[in-house]
């Protein structure tokens, strides 16, 4: 019975038609580093009022444009929630963004005094977890960060609430490309997404929304124009696909901060793989906050005219090629007289 809830949840992340155009405000490492840029300081010195002023003006210009928007509980919720339309699902993210990294791999951690239980009483219409993950992590870590998800997914359950679970591959420390941000892993290997997804579908960590990489860089990926490398590039896609309509879970896109066009090329791709939507922040808003922080007035003017423009022109592809979600509610067979249901519930 428990999954009212939940359908209820995703529906409201969806716009009216189950196709999901999400915006990604939770960032923060990334946000960081764009403030510190644009004002000429180190990230350290980036203060916290610079960070909520600049999440207000994400939500003020952009929420009117999407169909749920994902903010975090230290940072976007103390900025904006009062701006956030009604119609407008709220993803809330658990995890911290502080890891704990060793030659083997990453651990994650949630968010301290956060919880799936202070989600749902704020009113959250959906958890998302990041959980870096390589499979050939060494195995402690590999099995700290299956833990980490199942436990946020059993808590998930318990409140009845949609569960969406980021996956990212990363470079290990001391490789060539190893960096902390959030950037797209230039070394990664389509395998390491692929089998990523082949993990967390499982029942047992009960995710009812996948955000997740392209399985191939968003720069390298060519034209799909039907070409030998088009079509080497499709097959990636559609193994995430498969694995993905088989158990019945829909998925989307991060941007990763590629550049709009490189990632209308990815969301091509997936589309034809059966994909749903996107959950994308950079490459919608990076460069307002980027070239005129502090400025408010030119933050907020470069965000109504550029990345409202980035946004809708992903909304046009999306609602035109991306599949419909469609809610699955219990038949209520067996519920046949007062009481019955609430029992049961």
């Amino acid at each position: 019975m428990r999954t009212i809830g939940k359908n209820r949840g995703i529906a409201r992340l969806a716009d009216a038609d189950g196709h999901f155009r999400m915006v990604a405000l939770d960032q923060r490492p990334p946000l960081f580093d764009a403030i510190a840029q644009a004002k000429g300081i180190t990230r350290d010195q980036v203060e916290y009022s610079d960070v909520t002023a600049a999440k207000r003006l994400l939500v003020e210009s952009l929420a009117p444009h999407c169909s749920s928007m994902l903010f975090d509980p230290n940072f976007a919720v103390p900025a904006a929630i009062d701006l956030l339309p009604a119609r407008c699902g709220l993803i809330m993210t658990l995890e911290e963004h502080r890891v704990e990294e060793a030659a083997g791999g990453r651990k994650s951690r949630a968010i301290a005094n956060w919880s799936v239980e202070k989600i749902r009483a704020i009113g959250g219409d959906a958890v998302k977890v990041l959980a870096w993950y390589r499979p050939d992590a060494d195995a402690s870590v590999n099995e700290h960060q299956k833990r980490f998800v199942r436990e946020i997914g059993q808590e998930c359950a318990r409140h009845d609430i949609p569960y969406v679970l980021e996956l990212l591959v990363y470079p290990f420390l001391g490789s060539a490309n190893h960096t902390a941000d959030y950037v797209e892993s230039p070394g990664k290997l389509p395998g390491l997404v692929i089998d990523s997804v082949h993990e967390f579908v499982k029942p047992e960590y009960g995710v009812d929304l996948l955000k997740l990489e392209s399985p191939l860089a968003a720069n390298s990926l060519p034209p799909r124009d039907g070409s030998a490398a088009a079509q080497a590039a499709q097959k990636e896609f559609d193994a995430i696909g498969v694995i993905c309509r088989e158990r019945n879970i829909p998925w989307v896109l991060l941007s990763g901060g590629a550049a709009p066009e490189k990632f209308e090329r990815v969301l091509e791709f997936a589309y034809a793989a059966g994909a749903g939507g996107f959950l994308a922040g950079r490459t919608i808003w990076l460069d307002a906050v980027r070239k005129h922080f502090p400025d408010r007035a030119a933050v907020a003017a470069s965000l109504r005219k550029d990345g409202v423009a980035v946004l809708e022109s992903l909304n046009a592809l999306t609602k035109a090629k991306g599949t419909r979600w469609q809610a699955r509610f219990p038949a209520f067979g067996e519920i046949k007289q007062e009481g019955d249901f609430a029992r049961a519930y």
